[in-house]
């Protein structure tokens, strides 16, 4: 049972830095709304706040050496486990640190957390965070792409907004989910508006038709095509599973 089969909201707790940089952009549109509504929350954690010193430090030098510093384990640990101590067992297990070097993020995990009751986000910065906070803890190690970001920051808003559009009720027309890229395993096809000419360039007929099959089977094709070719790796990936399902 979801937390929203049971009439509760789901629920994202950030561990970060820089606490101010959220909701940022989940504060406005069809998330934000949603965020206002009560349909999820959202909770900052200022990493900071476990520091053990003045200074508020929460890094030191990389032992072995090299360039730049260190999150160390004994704060962030220190800070999870305060947030843990606060949330129902439920809501507390799924905790995930933002790093290149995790599970790519995609549609189907994103779908995956969205079936979750909540997440623990923890977003590093520096070198990255100590080894030993991450095994120790039992924290899972989720990316969002091939490149390298100045923080966890941005990544974890990438991956909050993937996840949070796929709760009930954020997006009205729960069918225009099944029609967006990677929904059903290709890009999506192209979309069209007014005015029917435009410079020149005219709306496919087929699309003005008002023949819904002949729609249907044209933007399958599109999807197809596109798919076929930008993203050969999912079209390898979406022939073996039509293949499975005929």
């Amino acid at each position: 049972m979801t937390a929203q089969s049971r009439g509760e909201s789901w629920s994202a707790t950030v561990l970060t830095l820089f606490p101010e940089m959220f909701p940022g952009p989940l504060g406005h549109s069809l998330a934000g709304k949603a965020l206002k509504n009560g349909l999820w929350r959202l909770e900052t954690v200022d990493i900071r706040d476990f520091a053990r010193d003045k200074h508020r430090s929460v890094d030191d030098a990389p032992f072995g050496g090299g360039p730049g510093m260190v999150m160390r384990a004994d704060i962030l640990a220190g800070a999870l486990d305060h947030v843990r101590s606060g949330l129902a067992p439920r809501v507390a297990g799924r905790v995930l640190y933002l790093s290149p070097r995790g599970r790519r993020l995609d549609q189907a995990l994103a779908r995956e957390l969205a079936g979750q009751d909540g997440l623990v986000l923890i977003c590093g910065r520096f070198e990255g965070v100590d080894q030993r906070a991450l095994t120790g803890r039992g924290i899972e190690e989720v990316s969002v792409g091939d490149y390298v970001l100045s923080g966890g920051e941005t990544a974890a808003l990438v991956l909050l907004d993937a996840v949070v559009r796929l709760l009930p009720g954020v997006i009205g027309d729960a069918a225009a989910l099944e029609e967006e890229s990677f929904a059903q395993g290709l890009l999506e096809y192209p979309q069209f508006t007014r005015p029917q000419i435009w410079e020149g360039q005219e709306v496919p007929a087929v699309l003005t038709s008002g023949h819904h099959e002949k729609i249907r089977a044209w933007r399958l094709a599109q999807a197809e095509a596109l798919t076929r070719e930008r993203r050969p790796d999912l079209w390898e990936r979406y022939l073996r599973s039509t293949k499975s399902r005929g």
